[in-house]
C-alpha cells in the first residue's frame, strides 16, 4: 500500500499516516498501538506519534505495510 503526501507538505507525521491509510479509526487509537511497540519505520519499532516521515520511509503494523510516497 502508499500513502501519498499531499505536494504542499514536506512530511506526514506517524499517527496521521495511520489514519490516512484506514489502520487504526482515530489518533487515540494511533497513540496506543505506536506506544504498544506495535508499529516500525524502516524496520525498527517506532514510539513517536509524531515521528516525521518523508518519500520512501516504509512503516509495517498489523501485518500491513505502508509506503511513503511524494
Amino acid at each position: 500500500m502508499e500513502v501519498k503526501i499531499r505536494e504542499t507538505d514536506e512530511f506526514i507525521k506517524l499517527g496521521q499516516l495511520l489514519k490516512k491509510a484506514g489502520l487504526v479509526g482515530s489518533g487515540v487509537e494511533a497513540k496506543e498501538v505506536i506506544l504498544d511497540g506495535e508499529v516500525k519505520v524502516n524496520g525498527e519499532t517506532e514510539e513517536r506519534r509524531g515521528r516525521k516521515l518523508y518519500d520512501g520511509d516504509v512503516v509495517s503494523f498489523d501485518g500491513e505495510e505502508i509506503k511513503v510516497v511524494r
